[in-house]
């Protein structure tokens, strides 16, 4: 039986399973064991469900006793993000308001999941309806970093990453708004895929910013990300944003499409406020890519400098529109304090949302309201189609770009109290979702401090293919993710 089965990839574990090494039973008791084991000091989970992970983890045990062919994925213990919905299991969005809510429904990402056989295990931690870039703003608890558990493991899908790092899962699912499965990926020395808009169905994800939201794959290696892509991405029908594509074998793609690649460094990504140990990491990696016979060239995004601005109007515009639905009427969390009806809305929204999340709902409902929304939120569409050409240029020129996921290593839990300081974590990452781009962050090394470091690649429009065998380049070629915290 392969040692440690909490730290092994899914390709390792699948082959073991189909080996008959191990059961789905046996790799499913190592990962709860391992949650009992370190879960109190990393808090990734919101719920646990044990039992029906291992009738899941049973049923594919059978399946493979009974002949029938099993993919990559059965028998694997995957964990989603606490705002993908999963039917019969807590679905809470790390809000107060959703606290005691049952999901009725499974998201189209679970139904293909429960198709691959895989086992999905526990609801996890995150920012409030995905709004932070630590995992602090959890209505329930703060997430700790497995690296150093008195620092964040970024957001908002800090719940995946953490959990991932420590071997509570496999891997996992998260949501990408403005890089929230990106930057915890990098905090916590693991690849975070964002996909290209409309490849995954948002079906079952809890809405924060509907034309920023996107569903993707947190892995221990670009292999992994690869074989869970496939087996989430294509067409859904109930997904009105969902793209017709052919969805290629990602994994077989890995060796056929082998370059050299023509990789673009933005100069933008590379000025104040950039971490010396982040940037000498992508030196480094640039270093590589040339000795594999890759042209580097440095290209311009001119537009960088407003995606905060232009993300920040159009992300929560589209919350305060999204989060309307919480009113303490249909579901939720209901006053027991209300007066009459106005004030049941009032003292439901007051009492179920956070403080950051009232923060963007105010911050969007000014943006749209009379006097402003020309100003502000009419020309956000405009400076965001800019800022999407400013890719596509770029990619008459180059293949990819790289760049770091984040300007700064995990920082400390409660260090940033200023939501503007928060917000520029993720300067280098919410310009992918503004242009809709497929971008992955992979373990680029770690800092003298010993804290993971993370590199990001962004490909074009649904080129996932080639973008996962640029980064799987670099990611065969370094044993970062042999690595793990000493928890």
């Amino acid at each position: 039986m392969p040692a440690q089965l909490h730290y092994q990839s899914i390709t390792q574990l699948a082959a073991a399973l189909a080996a008959k090494e191990i059961s789905a039973v046996e790799l499913t008791h190592a990962v709860l064991a391992r949650t009992t084991a370190v879960d109190a000091r990393v808090q990734a989970f919101n719920s646990r469900d044990e039992p029906d992970a291992l009738t899941q983890a049973a049923a594919s045990d059978a399946r493979r006793a009974s002949g029938e062919a099993c993919g990559l994925l059965d028998g694997i213990p995957v964990g989603l993000k606490d705002v993908i919905a999963v039917a019969g299991q807590p679905l809470t969005a790390g809000s107060k308001i959703l606290a005691n809510f049952v999901s009725p429904y499974d998201a189209t990402v679970t139904t293909r999941l429960k198709q691959a056989g895989a086992v999905l295990w526990g609801r996890l931690n995150c920012d409030e309806f995905a709004m932070g870039s630590s995992t602090e703003n959890s209505a329930f608890h703060p997430t700790a970093n497995p690296w150093d558990v008195t620092r964040v493991p970024g957001g908002s899908s800090g719940g995946s990453a953490a959990a991932l790092a420590a071997g509570e899962v496999v891997a996992a699912l998260g949501s990408d708004t403005g890089g929230s499965i990106r930057q915890p990926a990098a905090f916590c020395g693991v690849v975070g895929l964002k996909p290209t808009y409309g490849l995954v169905s948002r079906y079952g994800l809890v809405a924060y910013a509907s034309s920023l939201d996107q569903i993707g794959p947190l892995a221990r290696t670009v292999e992994d990300a690869a074989i869970v892509l496939g087996g989430i991405a294509g067409h859904d029908e109930r997904d009105s944003t969902s793209f017709q594509a052919e969805i290629p074998d990602y994994r077989a793609a890995l060796a056929t499409r082998s370059g050299p690649w023509r990789i673009g460094i933005p100069k933008e990504y590379f000025g104040e406020g950039l971490d010396p140990e982040i940037g000498a990491a992508v030196e480094r990696a640039v270093k590589f890519y040339q000795a594999q016979g890759c042209e580097i060239r440095e290209v311009s995004l001119p537009h960088t400098q407003y995606c905060l601005d232009t993300y920040y109007i159009i992300a929560t515009a589209e919350a305060s529109s999204n989060l309307a639905r919480f009113d303490g009427i249909r579901y939720g969390h209901r006053s027991k304090n209300a007066k009459d009806v106005v004030d049941l809305y009032f003292q439901s929204r007051a009492e179920g949302f956070g403080a950051e999340v009232k923060r963007r709902i105010i911050l969007g409902t000014y943006v749209l309201s009379s006097g402003y929304y020309d100003a502000s939120y009419l020309r956000a569409p405009q400076v965001r189609t800019l800022i999407r050409q400013d890719f596509l240029n770029a990619y008459r020129e180059v293949d990819a770009l790289l760049t770091p996921t984040s300007p700064i290593p995990a920082f400390k839990l409660g260090e940033k109290s200023d939501p503007l300081a928060m917000y520029l974590c993720d300067i280098y990452t919410i310009g992918v979702n503004l242009a809709g781009l497929p971008a992955i962050s992979v373990p680029g090394g770690f800092t003298t401090g010993g804290l993971p470091i993370g590199l990001q690649l962004i490909g074009r429009p649904f080129e996932e293919a080639d973008l996962l065998a640029l980064a799987h380049t670099y990611d065969r070629a370094h044993d970062w993710n042999k690595r793990h915290p000493a928890l």
